[in-house]
């Protein structure tokens, strides 16, 4: 069984919440879903829509051709018709006008009763779609519970979907979510954010459970506030985080290099969106892997990460938090607009099984060094207020973290610092860096959230497989090279428009990736789209 259904409607007319409460829906049911949200830059007007793709098995992408199209204004019905399946459906005022009249309730009411009669023509047990809005709505849910029920009583039954053994119900959730999820699991003190798309999810998810989890969220002025006021904390002992889009993290990076001059852990959540400026605020892309890499002046470490879907974004947060804490260094989540505005569905949500430690000394000496050199790089860390004095300097420093201006200990410094590398990189290759799927002689390689879309078209690219890369840095050279090498035809498949990966990848193994399907007009890939370039190819 696969299905897919869109919604659509001018901005403000609810098409968002729609969606997520049928795919809510679904996965109670026991099918997979996969939900795409696209929206321009407004408040209200323009034209808002969610494509749901459900299915008996696992799924990770969407697609352009509808089978249902759930209609809140016409326009939705004028731009999308053309895409409609042979056979599909077509639900919109003419079918809600009436029982919102009825019902004399708000016009909004119709997105209700579209629920209803979609799961009628599923002959879906009335009293799940229910409890669902219940869960949602709360109490609020009075009339729109009575809207639904007049829809499934209006609609029809045509095809039959029970959950049925082993069919349990599935996880529903977006990246933004995951990424929250990953970072209260780590241990998550402070979270800071100036609200930015696509990364203000995740300040509006912690916002809501700060005190539930014991976290504090704030929203400074603005972003150089934010990474700042997070060093302060960091240097305080908390678990910090900030979150941040391309724009905001412009201004945060004279931060990053502060944090890896103080060596303060810092985690920087970093949703990338198309650039330059402010190019498309509410579509997604992959242009800001080079400025991740490479952003802040002067040379140093960092760890950056990039998840491929809602799952792994749980678990790469968790790392990001782990080797920033135990090595010192700023940790970049690399996610983008696709990635933390769609849902997901899985049968369970998997955990780190890394500790939540802050590797900071109980009782430091009162001889304690700030910046004490160590086989490993790593100082060991004490915080303010524990009896001796710590510091934290901005200029390059001595041990005990005074200012100094010296070439020997400004070699001293330097060498320290870069003396983690080298643990970092074994500590990363016990973490999958990378993720292989599929058999063949040939190979996709990419990052991030274009994962859904490949996996999804895979299957029809015979002899392909597929290597996800999720470290970025420090980059796993020798698994990419060796991957590459045993290939007869190498594709690379990016969000952006010249593939900044084939040039990471270049530059650190010296290969050169020839063939590439890019796609850089603010949408994600579709299979069908990956399918029909592939052939080309």
């Amino acid at each position: 069984m696969e299905k897919t259904i869109l919604i659509g409607g001018a901005a403000g007319l609810g098409s968002a919440v729609t969606a997520h409460l049928i795919g809510r829906i679904f996965c109670n049911l026991g099918c997979y879903v996969f939900n795409y949200r696209d929206y321009p830059s407004l408040i209200r007007g323009g034209h808002n829509f969610n494509v749901l793709k459900i299915s008996d098995k696992p799924v990770y992408s969407h697609e352009y051709h509808y089978d249902f199209i759930l209609a809140l204004d016409q326009k939705t019905i004028d731009i999308h018709r053309k895409d409609l399946k042979k056979g599909g459906l077509i639900f919109g005022a003419k079918e809600t006008e009436p029982v919102v009249q009825k019902l004399q309730g708000p016009g909004i009411l119709a997105n209700d009763v579209l629920i209803g009669l979609l799961f009628k023509y599923f002959g879906a047990d009335l009293e799940i779609i229910l409890t669902e809005a219940d869960e949602i709505f709360g109490k609020k849910a009075g009339l729109i519970k009575k809207a639904i029920e007049e829809g499934y009583k209006l609609g029809v039954q045509k095809e039959t979907l029970r959950r049925s053994s082993g069919q349990e119900a599935k996880y529903f959730i977006s990246g933004s979510e995951a990424i929250s999820i990953g970072a209260i699991a780590a241990g998550l003190d402070v979270y800071l954010a100036y609200p930015m798309t696509p990364a203000s999810p995740v300040l509006h998810f912690l916002a809501k459970r700060q005190l539930a989890n014991n976290i504090l969220v704030f929203q400074p002025e603005n972003e150089i506030a934010v990474v700042n006021a997070a060093l302060g904390a960091s240097f305080a002992g908390a678990k910090t985080m900030v979150g941040t889009s391309g724009g905001g993290f412009a201004l945060m990076s004279e931060g990053l290099s502060l944090a890896a001059m103080t060596e303060l852990p810092l985690v920087i959540y970093l949703g990338q969106r198309p650039a330059p400026a402010t190019g498309l605020a509410t579509h997604t892309g992959q242009g800001d892997l080079k400025f991740a890499l490479n952003a802040g002046h002067g040379e140093f470490l960092r760890v950056v990460s990039s998840p491929g879907d809602a799952q792994e974004a749980i678990t790469r947060t968790q790392e990001a938090f782990y080797l920033s804490s135990k090595y010192r260094v700023p940790a970049i989540i690399l996610s983008d607009k696709h990635l933390a505005e769609s849902d997901y569905s899985f049968n369970e949500i998997k955990k780190s099984a890394l500790p939540d430690s802050r590797f900071i000394l109980e009782n430091p000496p009162q001889d304690y060094k700030s910046y004490k050199i160590t086989a490993n790089g790593v100082s060991p860390r004490a915080v303010p207020g524990q009896g001796p004095v710590v510091r934290a300097n901005s200029y390059e420093h001595n041990e005990a973290g005074h200012t100094i201006e010296d070439s020997a200990w400004t070699i001293k410094m330097q060498d320290k610092r870069f003396k983690k590398l080298d643990f970092i990189k074994r500590e990363i290759n016990k973490l999958n860096p990378v993720s292989l799927y599929g058999k063949g002689n040939n190979l996709l390689i990419s990052y991030g959230s274009t994962k859904g879309a490949i996996l999804d078209a895979l299957p029809q690219m015979k002899n392909f497989r597929f290597l996800q890369i999720s470290y970025l840095k420090p980059f796993p050279a020798e698994i990419v090279s060796k991957e590459i090498k045993k290939s007869k035809k190498v594709i690379l498949i990016e969000n952006g428009v010249k593939g900044s990966l084939a040039d990471v990848i270049k530059e650190e193994t010296g290969i050169t990736i020839k063939h590439k399907i890019l796609k850089y007009d603010g949408r994600p890939f579709t299979p069908e789209f990956l399918v029909d370039k592939f052939k080309k190819i």
